[in-house]
């Protein structure tokens, strides 16, 4: 069964990363083309006032878009399978019992612990944005608002279950807390160049945000109907007469 389940994972997660990727590519690569453009600009003029050349890039755009996909790709398998083993261990112990529903709620659960809460305080930046000397130090911040939203995640199911005539308020109160705190101890990384356009800044972060809101639903709808249509041809395999 769990064999049945991380295959299903697996193939689930390929095809949301592929979706993901498209949405990427629609959405979110004129945004990157742009500030390239702007990214690109500077180190001319830089070159020509150091009178030097400016760097070539090391992968071509097209080379770089095919990665696109297949980073999405693996990123999305990878995803799927430790999805499907999550689901193999909480499946008839916690959230609801129709496989659509609990598949959706773990997807939300996880795109809000792992994508959202991290967003907020660290958003996602486009080329020509960020100090390459401090890509470790912002790294770092980003993956531990990651641990943080996983741990409030717990302390929200936790506290549900230990106060259940009011579950939703103590769920609540467990998830924010160490959110909050997190996101008030935790220094700011503010890396925007002065005259960077706004908008452009504005409608990156928001396709960024998109591409994983698409990948994490995919996932969430096509594992939750994949399961379910699996549980209806055992039961027919069992119910029917051979």
């Amino acid at each position: 069964m769990i064999r049945t389940l991380l295959v299903r994972g697996l193939l689930v997660g390929l095809a949301a990363g592929l979706i993901a990727a498209v949405f990427a590519y629609l959405v979110g690569e004129p945004h990157i083309n742009q500030a390239i453009a702007i990214e690109e600009a500077a180190s001319h003029a830089q070159a020509a006032a150091e009178h030097s050349h400016a760097e070539e890039e090391l992968v071509s755009r097209s080379g770089q878009q095919a990665g696109l996909f297949l980073a999405l790709a693996l990123y999305g398998m990878a995803l799927g399978g430790i999805f499907a083993l999550v689901y193999a261990g909480v499946r008839g112990r916690i959230g609801p019992r129709t496989d659509v529903a609990l598949s959706g709620t773990m997807a939300a659960t996880a795109f809000v612990a792992i994508v959202l809460v991290p967003f907020v305080k660290y958003p996602a930046n486009p080329p020509a944005v960020g100090d390459p000397d401090t890509i470790d130090g912002r790294t770092t911040y980003y993956l531990v608002m990651v641990a943080i939203g996983l741990l409030a995640v717990a302390l929200a199911v936790a506290a549900a279950r230990k106060v259940p005539e009011r579950r939703y308020l103590a769920g609540a109160v467990g998830f924010l807390a160490p959110v909050i705190a997190a996101w008030l101890l935790l220094p700011t990384v503010n890396e925007v160049p002065a005259g960077f356009p706004a908008t452009l800044l504005w409608d990156f972060r928001l396709s960024s945000l998109g591409t994983q809101l698409v990948l994490w639903s995919a996932i969430g709808v096509l594992y939750g109907v994949a399961t379910e249509r699996g549980v209806r041809r055992r039961s027919l395999a069992v119910t029917v007469p051979t």
